[in-house]
Formats: structure tokens, C-alpha cells, sequence
């Protein structure tokens, strides 16, 4: 009985606070298989790109070296211009050395429809998270930082998907709520209104 009201409170508390689970990713109904394009050779973050589109039931298309020039023109692309990473100190000890770092992460993508119609313009997104790293004692710090890396590609990988999925909703939306018939158009024969 308890478990039972705990449940059902539980449901309300999160209903309540406006949690709700994600939709699918939303393409264009007639998006081909996507192709997911770096300027970073070997990018991790392609990789996290690419399984998130299969779980999100888009089609991946296979990397670029396996295809033809004319199964290459039949796809969308998913565009990762530049990937930048930096570290930056954001506070010293009494020595001046740097004690804690921002580590920052930089995307710039694009994606492009089949027949080289960009659906999302080019866009940059930035990532940041702080970690402490002192300087007497360095051990776990490279660690903590690969965790803290690798955290910040799924991260990256998902807010991508979310912009391309926030545009295309927008362009459904969009679509939705223009009239589906144009207004009639004046017939040229027709006698134009007496003048005052």
C-alpha cells in the first residue's frame, strides 16, 4: 500500500515539475541515410554521433571510404567542421601556480539535406566544465580530465542532435500552421473596383 502511494506520488511530483521523456529525433520524412563527416580524422565524437542517430531509428550511412561518389550524392550530412579543446586556468594558490582549470570544448557543424539544401546553418556550440588539479598533488588529475572528456563528447553529440531536432520540429510547426490553400488570385478579367 505504502509503495503503491509512493509510486503514484512520485509520478505526480515529476509530471508536476514538467519532466517528460524525450521524443524520437525528428527528420524530414523523406531524409535518406545520414552520413556523419569530420575534418578530425578518427573524431570520438563522429563515433558518438553516429550511434545516437541509430538509437534515435535514423539510418547511418557507412564512412566515407566504403562508398561510391554516386552513393555519396544520395545522403544527408551531418557536417563536423572543427572540434577545439582548451584548457584554462581559473584560479592559483598563494605560488601562482594554477590550481583549477575550465575545460573547454568547441563544435562547429552544419547539416546538409541530399540535394545540398542546408536544413541547419552552420553552428557553433561550446561546453565547458570545471576541474581542480593541484599542483603538489597530480595523481588522478589526467583522469579525472579523460572522464571529464569524454563526458563532454556525449554531451556535445546530444545537444547537436537537439538542435537539428528543434529545427526540423520548427519547420513541421511551421508547415502545420500555414494555410494548406492559397488565397484565389484576381481572375485578370475582372473589372477593378469603381474609384471614390
Amino acid at each position: 500500500m505504502i509503495r503503491n502511494a509512493l509510486s503514484v506520488l512520485l509520478v505526480l511530483a515529476l509530471a508536476g515539475c514538467g519532466f517528460h521523456l524525450r521524443d524520437k529525433l525528428a527528420l524530414p520524412a523523406d531524409t535518406p541515410p545520414v552520413q556523419v563527416i569530420s575534418t578530425t580524422p578518427f573524431s570520438e565524437l563522429v563515433t558518438i554521433l553516429e550511434r545516437n542517430l541509430r538509437n534515435a531509428g535514423a539510418t547511418v550511412a557507412p564512412r566515407r571510404q566504403d562508398m561510391t561518389v554516386d552513393a555519396e550524392a544520395k545522403m544527408a550530412r551531418l557536417e563536423v567542421l572543427s572540434e577545439r579543446w582548451g584548457d584554462l586556468p581559473i584560479a592559483i594558490d598563494e605560488q601562482g601556480r594554477a590550481q583549477e582549470f575550465s575545460l573547454r570544448y568547441a563544435t562547429v557543424f552544419t547539416f546538409r539535406l541530399a540535394d545540398g539544401r542546408e536544413l541547419v546553418p552552420q553552428q557553433v556550440v561550446e561546453l565547458s566544465r570545471d576541474y581542480v588539479s593541484p599542483p603538489e598533488d597530480a595523481t588522478g588529475t589526467s583522469t579525472e580530465r579523460e572522464i571529464l572528456a569524454d563526458e563532454l563528447r556525449r554531451e556535445m553529440a546530444a545537444s547537436i542532435l537537439r538542435r537539428i531536432d528543434s529545427v526540423v520540429r520548427a519547420d513541421l510547426a511551421r508547415a502545420a500552421a500555414a494555410p494548406e490553400t492559397p488565397p484565389p488570385a484576381a481572375s485578370p478579367d475582372a473589372t477593378p473596383p469603381p474609384s471614390p
